[in-house]
């Protein structure tokens, strides 16, 4: 028995390779820093669920497809609009996905359904953070970027072209990560037949949970506590003492540093600007440094991931959504591979309860014992 699964091998899979030891991440092949650096949402998208790169053409037409679906069914947006403006934004993802399979165009194929669920859910996200935030709701727009079309519906600005290239960064870099507990979900779902937006469904519900989404908010609260570098050392000190969680360290495949979290780091020391900025990276800086040489624990993805978000004029609170966002091309990846070769999940336990109670009736209980 292995205790969370751990090193158990459940699956095989095409889409994913994570070397732990080296710190090296591998879709279909190609390494995370080099598509960080040179490709984009789509691209990767198409990378992730053909296992090969797209042609040019092909690109071209994949990118028009995934454009010409971003607007949302008029079902899921009332849906939306009939939430409390308090809601948690999470349960509303669940909810506008599962509704998404509801109002959306029927007699789909599998592909089309994926691509749907994949250029809608960027649009889904803004436009709960506009209904929260009391905004008018602004329409995706066909002609542009999924990264660009996403922080003008976020922002309302045309984003600049190095505001386009760094949410690109964020979405490949979340774009998938093996078996993690929500692509895992993902699979499990998917293994009994249902449906994709189903199996999209409860890979959210999997990253709700704060030991897998919400660590990046974590550490952005985590850095206005510490202040200022100086006081990295006694923070540190008094969270160790009391064996608290540091958040956004740490990793259960990784024994080096996640190479998301190195390429991150590069980025925020590009975007770091304003005396605010600055120190607050100095910040991550000194606790980074700390953690390894008291602890040799090393930096993951969401310890540099808010920051960045930050920058990008992304409020806490969609953090976590906008990792959803990032992970979508990979969950339904999984899914499509799930049915491509499926077989239903069904693990065993190992047994620790009784085995040779006797039955007594409830007349009796309590005085045998007497």
């Amino acid at each position: 028995m292995s205790k969370g699964l751990e090193d158990v091998v459940a699956s095989t899979s095409a889409i994913t390779f994570i070397d732990g030891v080296r710190g090296r991440l591998v879709y279909c092949g190609y390494d995370i820093a080099d598509l960080s650096e040179h490709s984009n949402y789509e691209e990767v998208t198409y990378l992730l669920w053909h296992n090969r790169l797209p042609q040019r053409d092909e690109l071209a037409a994949f990118t028009l497809e995934l454009g010409a679906r971003r607007r949302l069914p008029n079902g899921v947006m009332s849906s939306i609009d009939s939430l409390s403006l308090d809601c948690d934004t999470m349960d509303a993802l669940e909810m506008a996905i599962a509704s998404l399979g509801i109002y959306d165009e029927k007699e789909l194929s599998r592909m089309e359904t994926a691509q749907s669920i994949a250029s809608k859910i960027g649009t889904i996200v803004a436009y709960i953070h506009r209904h929260k935030s009391g905004l008018h709701q602004l329409e995706a727009k066909e002609g542009t970027s999924f990264a660009s079309d996403l922080l003008y519906l976020l922002t309302g600005k045309e984003p600049d072209a190095f505001s386009e290239k760094l949410m690109n960064v964020l979405l490949v870099l979340h774009a998938d990560h093996e078996l993690n507990a929500s692509t895992f979900t993902a699979r499990v779902v998917a293994s009994t037949l249902s449906d994709m937006y189903s199996s999209v469904t409860a890979a959210v519900a999997a990253l709700k949970g704060p030991l897998h989404g919400g660590a990046n908010e974590r550490v952005v609260e985590m850095v206005q506590q510490v202040g200022s570098p100086e006081n990295v050392p006694e923070f540190l000190q008094k969270k160790l003492a009391s064996k608290e969680k540091i958040m956004g360290f740490g990793h259960r495949v990784y024994k080096t540093l996640d190479p998301r979290a190195k390429i991150l780091r590069s980025y925020a020391g590009r975007v770091a600007s304003t005396s605010k900025e600055k120190n607050d990276l100095a910040i991550l800086d000194a606790l980074a440094d700390e953690m390894i040489r008291q602890k040799g624990i090393y930096p993951n993805v969401d310890f540099y991931s808010g920051f960045v978000l930050q920058h990008l004029q992304v409020p806490t609170y969609l953090f976590t959504p906008l990792f959803a966002v990032g992970r979508t091309p990979g969950w339904l990846a999984h899914i499509m591979e799930q049915y491509s070769n499926n077989r239903i999940m069904r693990p065993i336990a190992e047994y620790t309860g009784s085995r040779d109670e006797r039955y007594v009736p409830i007349e009796l209980r309590g005085k045998i014992n007497a």
